[in-house]
Formats: C-alpha cells, structure tokens, sequence
C-alpha cells in the first residue's frame, strides 16, 4: 500500500526568471546546492520527458551513509513552470512542481514536493525529501541572487 503527502516552500531571489528557470530545471547544477545529491549524470530522455538523469544521493541510515541511484525526469522547463519527476525503487516516486513568478525585485518561486512511496518506507523517505528540499530551499536564494543593476558590483 502506498501513502503520499506532500509540502511546499516558497524562496526570494533576485535575479531574472530565466536564471531561476534554468538552474531549477538542470539537476547537474544543482550537486553543490542539494544537500543529498553526490553526482548526476544526463541520460537519453525517456518518452515524454525533456531531459532526463541518473542522480545518485547519499541517505543516512543511523551511522552508515547509503548511496542510492534513481531517475529523475524534467517532464515540463518552461519558463514559469518546472514539473520534475524522480522514480525510485521500490515504488518510490518524487514529484517536483515548480512555478515562478517574476516581481519587482527579482522572482518568487514557489515550489510543491509531493512523495508517494510504500507504507513502512513512507516516514523514513518523506523525512529525507522534506528535510533535503527544506536545505536546498535555504540555498537557492543565494545561489540565484545577483546585484541589482547600478550597484557596486556592476
């Protein structure tokens, strides 16, 4: 039997949607932001995906660190809208969609995460994802902001 719940998070960054777009929608650029993810490698789309890759995380058990290798699928790069979906065995599926909003400042990205995996795994996975996405979200705003234009750094 499989459970399924999702959360969400909202992140601030200034810098065009375009920047935003292209960082969300591209796994590869995201290895030194993602708090589980030690390597992606691009692989041949499967039907109806946009981009795919082979991302390998490194979960905690108690004391040992486990690597563990799924899919994740770029279904929708559009650029307000990311949809990502990541299948792992068994029966483990993480859907990601992302909308962003440009605004004054900079763009609003609002982000739901919503897991499905087998009951006894359900709490163990849902804590990691949430826990992961909850990191990544505390460093994008960083990795996106750029100076606004007359600042000192231009």
């Amino acid at each position: 039997m499989l459970r399924r719940s999702s959360f969400s998070y909202t992140v601030q960054a200034r810098c065009s949607l375009a920047e935003a777009a292209a960082l969300l929608a591209d796994p590869t650029r995201q290895e030194d932001l993602h708090p589980l993810i030690v390597r992606v490698r691009r692989v041949p789309p499967r039907p109806g995906a946009r981009a795919s890759y082979d991302i390998t995380d490194r979960l905690a058990a108690g004391p040992v660190r486990l690597p563990i290798t799924y899919r994740a699928d770029v279904l929708v790069d559009d650029a307000d809208e990311i949809v990502t979906v990541a299948r792992q065995w068994p029966a483990t599926t993480v859907r990601n969609h992302t909308r962003l909003r440009a605004e004054p400042d900079g763009v609003r990205i609002e982000v739901e995460i919503t897991l499905a995996a087998p009951a006894p795994l359900f709490g163990y996975a849902f804590r990691q994802a949430r826990a992961a996405h909850l990191g990544l979200a505390a460093r994008l705003a960083a990795a996106l902001d750029t100076s606004p234009p007359g600042s000192p750094a231009d």
